[in-house]
């Protein structure tokens, strides 16, 4: 038996018995306005994030074109943009110790925070959201919920084996208040406001 499956053992034989049910979370009055997409660019823009609307139908890439361009390695997560690093492929999280770009989709956006969440299935392998030097993040202004409490009635955090929510690039800052992004992550974090493609019925 190891360590893990005694400590959990151990867990389960000493439970008080009894059903004891998770308590209710309040739904709180929210703290951004009605613009649910413009309160989302504000409080990213504060962390150190940017948005930028998608381009045209022809190219809606064109906002972020000149960050893919200086790229060498780019690794996409999403159909929507073909990368040269197939991170199916990969085999374990170092070797995405040298991409440029990632390219991934968020599973919603919340306005309140400027936050994005991603699941294991957003990121195929999931280094690659704190490893890569720039992170474009795809998000469908239909998939913006108005706060945490919001966010948390989401069926992802029951779902899904990995779930985490990202405000912005790395940042750090010293007692003196010098504050520098990119220090133990990802130095630029974009979102680009893109629809989902609507299946066919």
């Amino acid at each position: 038996m190891s360590a893990r499956d005694a400590i959990l053992a151990r867990l389960k034989a000493n439970r008080p018995a009894g059903e004891f049910p998770l308590p209710d979370v309040p739904t709180f009055a929210p703290l951004v306005g009605e613009d649910w997409i413009a309160e989302f660019a504000e409080r990213l823009g504060k962390m150190g994030g940017r948005v930028e609307r998608a381009g045209s139908p022809a190219d809606p890439f064109a906002p972020v074109r000149s960050r893919l361009s200086g790229a060498a390695v780019i690794a996409s997560a999403v159909p929507e943009f073909a990368g040269n690093r197939d991170l199916a492929a990969i085999t374990g999280p170092t070797e995405v110790n040298d991409v440029d770009v990632a390219i991934v989709r968020a599973r919603f956006g919340v306005a309140e925070t400027g936050s994005v969440l991603f699941t294991q299935d957003d990121l195929i392998v999931n280094a690659v959201a704190y490893l890569a030097q720039h992170l474009i993040v795809l998000l469908d202004p239909a998939d913006i919920v108005v706060n945490i409490q919001a966010a948390y009635q989401r069926p992802e955090f029951g779902q899904a084996s990995y779930a985490v929510l990202h405000t912005g690039p790395s940042a750090t800052a010293d007692i003196e208040g010098v504050l520098i992004h990119g220090a133990q992550g990802v130095r630029s974090l974009t979102v680009l406001m893109l629809p989902r493609k609507k299946r066919a019925a």
